[in-house]
């Protein structure tokens, strides 16, 4: 039993609180309380953009016991994270595991959550506080710490902002890969599409989500993921409608899913409680076929009502939304799945391939 554990508390607008012990950085936070049901791929959650402003609850009950990687890095993208921080406003866990065992693992998670200023409660019942955002749906909430109660902040709903733009890269940045030269609009991008791209000999040029890339030489577009609202993004549908007018092959993933449907003109909502994992099924419309893929969203597309031209691509097996759209005859798609998993299955990492058969 560690002696230094401070006790915290997490306290939902509903006024619900839920007493635990912090193990990261002791500050007062406050942001959306999402969960996500993943039982491994913590440095990779916790680095994903997709997470900015948000309270993460992680459901799986032991979290910690393999450590944290080093930042080794190829083509200057860290291997083992999908970016060069971490993201979440806090992380809420039911047993912490202080004394950390993997071959790769150079130090705990708490310290590295101490290292980016990150809160984070242990001791906490996940399984009540899920059922609760379950019933309820994503909540607003803080991060509190005892004996401070001068440091009491506001709740704040991080969808009212522009998250876009707080994880975008500021200027372009290109990753030589071959002949094929792919725009990549940075909506807060996860490493691992970046990789993907290069493993297919691919040239990415990452542009930031309000650049506007049309007068650079490329072959195709691809949408990133990134988090919040996607209609907080006028300028890149607006620079993606453009590129359709000029039929440049479009793949579109999560956040760039629901960018590519509003350019097209269809329209997105968001959902009760979201879907984040690695292990959401989704089925191929018009097939047998149904795929796990790794989720991390709180908004989606309304497939029921698709434009003229559209067709619903995937649908998700828990509760039936949209989870990909694509053009009939014109080089557009797009999916709300993570097909570059990072963490989670690599069942639809042939999606990246299709994509290149489309340039």
């Amino acid at each position: 039993m560690r002696t230094d554990r401070r006790k915290s508390s997490l306290v939902l607008e509903d006024n619900s609180v839920f007493q635990g012990f912090s193990f990261g950085c002791l500050k007062a936070v406050s942001g959306e309380v999402v969960f996500n049901t993943g039982m491994v791929g913590y440095p990779e959650s916790l680095t994903d953009p997709s997470y900015k402003g948000q309270i993460l609850v992680l459901t799986y009950p032991l979290i910690g016991n393999y450590g944290v990687p080093p930042s080794d890095s190829v083509n200057g993208l860290p291997t083992a994270f999908e970016s060069e921080r971490i993201h979440v406003s806090g992380l809420i866990v039911s047993n912490y595991s202080s004394r950390y065992n993997h071959w790769n693992a150079i130090k705990s998670l708490a310290d590295w959550l101490k290292e980016h200023e990150v809160p984070a409660i242990e001791g906490v019942d996940t399984r009540m506080l899920t059922k609760r955002l379950r019933e309820k749906g994503a909540m607003l909430g803080k991060i509190l710490i005892s004996d401070e109660s001068d440091k009491n902040p506001e709740f704040r709903d991080p969808n009212t902002e522009n998250l876009v733009s707080m994880v975008s890269v500021k200027t372009p940045v290109r990753y030589e890969g071959g002949k094929t030269r792919v725009v990549l609009i940075d909506c807060g991008c996860k490493n691992g599409i970046i990789r993907s791209l290069l493993a297919r000999g691919l040239t990415v040029i990452r542009v930031p989500w309000d650049y506007d890339f049309l007068d650079e030489d490329f072959d195709a577009v691809v949408i990133s993921n990134g988090p919040g609202d996607p209609t907080m993004c006028p300028e890149t549908v607006a620079h993606v409608r453009k590129a359709m007018e000029r039929n440049y092959p479009i793949f579109g993933i999560c956040l760039g899913h629901q960018i590519l449907a509003l350019a097209a003109g269809a329209k997105t909502y968001k959902l009760k409680f979201g879907h984040r994992s690695q292990n959401q099924p989704c089925s191929e419309v018009g097939t047998h076929r149904c795929y796990m893929t790794s989720q991390n969203h709180g908004y989606a597309v309304a497939g029921e009502a698709l434009p003229p031209g559209w067709e619903p691509w995937f649908t998700n097996g828990n509760d039936g939304t949209n989870e990909g759209i694509q053009h009939r005859s014109l080089p557009f798609r797009g999916v709300q799945f993570h097909p570059e998993a990072a963490p989670g299955p690599v069942d639809t990492g042939h999606l990246f391939d299709d994509f290149l058969r489309m340039i």
